[in-house]
């Protein structure tokens, strides 16, 4: 399944634990915060000035990579 901008970055993290590396590297270093379990990606994004479909391309890289090992 696709990560999207809808999804709660909690969501995104609990499934695939790569998507933290991604994450820090976008400098969005809430994901062990309490926001994290409901706030989604887009929100995540927009409240620190990240370009979330920058971010989406990266996670949906970054799971493909993990899918194909």
């Amino acid at each position: 399944m696709a990560i999207t901008k809808e999804m709660s970055i909690g969501t995104i993290v609990q499934n695939h634990p790569q998507a933290v590396r991604v994450f820090l590297n976008h400098g969005l270093m809430c994901v062990g915060c309490a926001a994290a379990r409901f706030e989604t990606l887009e929100q995540g994004a927009t409240a620190h000035g990240i370009d979330v479909e920058a971010l989406v391309s990266d996670l949906n890289a970054a799971v493909a990579q993990v899918a194909q090992n």
